[in-house]
């Protein structure tokens, strides 16, 4: 039996993202038949030192200090836009007008004008696009989601999602691109725009917001800081559910701790992300003596992406959101469609921009004002 074909990849950044993808496209065929084989060919980065050691470590065949040139190669197809969100846009729309296959790390930009440039690109030139909202693509995730949609909740009263961190906590850090708008976008198009995205695709539509923000350290290595270290938001959902946000990077003690729970007519529905492993369900049609939540496993192969994995008990983790991801975007290449696509990201991008501007504005906003 032959091979499949190889499609290149090559990847802009070298950081944390631009390690978490190399990883995903190493593994993919390793645990899902495919019918494309990624070839990590180039990637890229400003400090030519850090590039080659990253190169090296994630099995990357060549690397660059200009991702332009990287973008120009004939032997890349897909163009992996791993680089701070301010960032973003010009390398989509490069990559675009190229021709390339584009997969641009979340948030879409550090603002919806810059978003919409790049959304609008990919639709221009017609090239496969997606954005990497990852934590979709972790099982017990993605099974909350069908659960909701067959109605095991009911109709969906009130959605809650918190993302709590302590990465600004300490006033000592020093100033770099995560604090300033325009490179690295919001605390809440950042850290929020997972939880966003979650709520469009597990509720529906957002129609409009009331948020409020902080920022506790105003000033880092002599440089102003322009983003909101916590932020919170009222929503109201075009179905008329209701819900909340938290957003936070001075939590104490808290590494990375998101959580979303949906309450409906019948039950509710709870993901914990220490705990990425489970979901826990409480249905209003047990027996009174049974009262309370259960426990499942998203483990079993009856479970989304659980049977590409371990047997039940041996779990999976970060890492598997990534694999996940270029397993479900190469298992359509190359006609696609690829989702959640930059128009998905586009309307995320939307919600966010909204709660900013209400909590700078101290009023209800409504998105399509955006």
């Amino acid at each position: 039996m032959s091979e499949p074909p190889e499609v290149g990849v090559g990847i802009v950044g070298y950081g944390l993202m631009g390690r978490a993808h190399a990883y995903g496209y190493s593994v993919a065929p390793r645990v899902r038949a495919l019918p494309a084989r990624p070839r990590l060919r180039a990637i890229s980065g400003r400090d030519a030192d850090a590039v080659e050691r990253a190169a090296a470590a994630y099995g990357v065949e060549e690397w660059t200090t200009d991702w332009r040139e990287l973008v120009a190669r004939d032997d890349v197809q897909i163009v992996d836009v791993c680089t701070p969100p301010g960032t973003h846009a010009e390398i989509v729309e490069a990559a675009a007008a190229a021709g390339k296959a584009v997969l641009c790390e979340k948030p879409l930009a550090a603002d919806h004008a810059t978003a919409a440039a790049a959304a609008a690109a990919v639709e221009r030139f017609g090239v496969l696009n997606a954005i990497g909202f990852n934590y979709r693509r972790l099982p017990a995730v993605a099974l909350l989601r069908e659960l909701v949609a067959e109605g095991r909740i009911g109709e969906v009263l009130l959605w809650r999602a918190s993302w709590l961190s302590d990465e600004f906590l300490d006033p000592q850090i020093p100033f770099d691109w995560r604090f300033e708008r325009r490179m690295g976008g919001s605390t809440i198009a950042d850290l929020g725009a997972h939880l966003v995205d979650l709520a469009l695709w597990i509720v529906g539509e957002i129609e409009e917001v009331s948020a409020h923000s902080e920022t506790f350290t105003a000033e880092r290595s002599g440089r102003a800081v322009d983003v909101d270290e916590a932020s919170a938001a009222l929503v109201r959902f075009a179905g008329g559910a209701r819900g909340t946000f938290e957003l936070s990077r001075v939590c104490a003690r808290r590494p990375c701790d998101f959580v979303v729970e949906v309450n409906g007519t019948a039950g509710t529905l709870r993901f914990e992300y220490p705990q990425l492993n489970e979901l826990w369900y409480g249905d209003v049609r047990d027996d009174d003596r049974l009262y309370g939540f259960r426990r499942i496993r998203a483990e079993h192969p009856s479970h989304p992406y659980a049977a590409d994995w371990w047997p039940i008990g041996q779990g999976v983790g970060y890492g598997t959101s990534f694999v996940n991801q270029a397993a479900d975007l190469l298992e359509r290449w190359p006609d696609g469609p690829w989702e959640p696509d930059l128009a998905t990201g586009l309307r995320v991008q939307a919600v966010c921009e909204a709660m900013e501007r209400s909590a700078a504005e101290r009023r209800w906003v409504a998105v399509a004002e955006i």
